[in-house]
């Protein structure tokens, strides 16, 4: 399975959208929208902003892994 790399953050606040690449080896806890300066944290039971708002979940959780 291809692991994707790249996801769209859609900030809940603005709706400004920004496409990002993820970390392979790391969660990415907070993440700061560029329109609005809301500063997103992951959801309940999300490992990270990119599994909460993100267009594709995390490397980890695409391999059925556990994600940090």
């Amino acid at each position: 399975m291809e692991i994707i790399l790249n996801s769209v953050i859609t900030c809940p606040n603005c709706g400004f959208q920004k496409r990002e690449e993820m970390p392979v080896d790391a969660c990415r806890f907070f993440y700061e929208c560029e329109n609005c300066h809301t500063v997103l944290k992951p959801q309940n039971k999300d490992c990270c902003v990119f599994c909460s708002y993100g267009s594709i979940k995390c490397p980890p959780v695409q391999q059925s892994n556990s994600c940090c």
